[in-house]
């Protein structure tokens, strides 16, 4: 047994809730030991490392469920003209961005395939712990068709041999699909039941899939032990994604009281990655962008639809799981969506639980997250100064003082 470290005397969020007076968080062996008062004092710990925290804030590790860490200009022209390869390179800069601020767990919703998890894994580049979708799953023309009028295909998330095609047609293709990515390592599939903001050639109103091709995919990954992650902005699609079983709606931009519902009778998860259409703004307006003028004008037209979809959902009782879709906005930009979260309605504990012990219901097979408990795994992230209202959520990366994953000090370097 290695030696233990005790956090003391923080103000600690325990992934539910903040916890009264200064508190202990003692880990070793890479998991939760005890957190309590004066937990750290035990006989047991008294060789420990101590850190005091008194006047700091206390936070299991960030969970971020919708990432592409192999890309940073999605549907930009950039992709079109870089080396294929740079993109493996870029992801290692991207996933210890991450890191860094504060995120430990993250769910890559297409891109990265089992060779990033596994140099993760293996100590050989540093990133959140990562759930794979590897590839979009997304019918001929889709929003996860990479096809674009000139001919030309984006490589930014296309097929290459540890990662396989997504473009699936009919039920029994979609059967296929679905079984080669999981063979490819996938924790999660992910599809495409409507169109999107960055792809050029659709419309994030309109369905894609049909009924019967997402119950056969959601079947498929059942079967493995597997869930669905359903891109879904327009109201058709996120309901036929719903009815037939997918576990989390990524976006939800036009939410009715018919989807609101769905979401509450099947307790599904909405991402709302509300920080993507505001990046797509910002980009459009550096002028440096890339991107088509069809995709920023798309992103301007959903933005304040979907803040009032997702506050509206938030009011329901909708489970909400943090993303962000950095990749679309900057890696290590992740804490800007738990401000726009608590803009949307939620209050402090609201959007910390939804960083935290939320996502980590969803994922609990990559072991037990999100959650300052014994047993979980020792992420945790330590705040230079008391968080105590929604409010300072804004400038939440620059409080940042240490990110521990695994119970090993990762920033500052350990």
């Amino acid at each position: 047994m290695t030696q233990a470290t005790v956090l003391k005397n923080g103000h600690v969020f325990d992934g539910e809730r903040f916890l009264s007076g200064p508190t202990d968080v003692v880990f070793r062996d890479g998991e939760i030991d005890a957190v309590g008062r004066d937990a750290g004092l035990a006989e047991e710990y008294a060789e420990a490392t101590v850190v005091d925290c008194a006047g700091r804030t206390v936070l299991p590790g960030i969970i971020d469920l919708h990432v592409h860490v192999m890309t940073s200009t999605p549907g930009s022209i950039q992709s079109m003209v870089e080396p294929y390869s740079l993109q493996f390179y870029e992801s290692v800069k991207n996933l210890e961005a991450t890191l860094r601020a504060g995120v430990t767990t993250a769910r890559d919703a297409g891109g990265a395939d089992l060779g990033a998890k596994t140099a993760i894994e293996s100590g050989l580049i540093k990133g959140p712990r990562l759930r794979l979708a590897v590839s979009i799953m997304s019918q001929t023309g889709g929003h996860g068709d990479m096809w674009h009028p000139s001919g030309l295909e984006s490589p930014d998330f296309g097929p290459h041999p540890g990662r396989p095609s997504g473009i699936a047609d009919g039920v029994e293709e979609v059967r296929k699909v679905t079984r080669t990515l999981l063979r490819a390592g996938a924790d999660q599939i992910k599809i495409c039941s409507t169109g999107g903001v960055l792809s050029p050639t659709t419309d994030p109103r309109h369905s894609q899939f049909t009924p019967a091709e997402i119950a056969v995919i959601v079947e498929e990954a059942g079967m493995q032990g597997k869930y669905v992650m359903a891109h879904a902005q327009g109201t058709a699609g996120i309901i036929n994604a719903l009815q037939a079983g997918v576990r989390t709606i990524e976006h939800g931009i036009y939410l009715t009281d018919e989807a609101i519902q769905l979401f509450l009778d099947s307790e599904a998860y909405l991402v709302p990655t509300l920080s993507a259409p505001l990046a797509v703004i910002r980009k459009g307006e550096s002028g440096a962008s890339g991107l088509s003028q069809q995709v920023i004008d798309k992103a301007q037209r959903v933005a304040e639809d979907h803040r009032q979809s997702v506050a509206r959902a938030i009011a329901a009782g909708v489970k909400i799981g943090m993303g962000t879709d950095a990749g679309v906005g900057a890696h290590g930009d992740n804490l800007e969506e738990l401000s726009l979260m608590a803009d949307a309605g939620m209050n402090l504990e609201q959007v910390l639980a939804a960083s935290t012990s939320v996502p980590g219901e969803l994922i609990t097979p990559v072991g037990a997250v999100g959650r300052l408990a014994e047993k979980h795994l020792a992420d945790v992230v330590v705040l230079n100064g008391l968080l105590e209202s929604a409010e300072q959520l804004a400038g939440l990366r620059g409080m940042i003082g240490q990110v521990y994953q695994g119970g090993v000090l990762q920033f500052p370097e350990g």
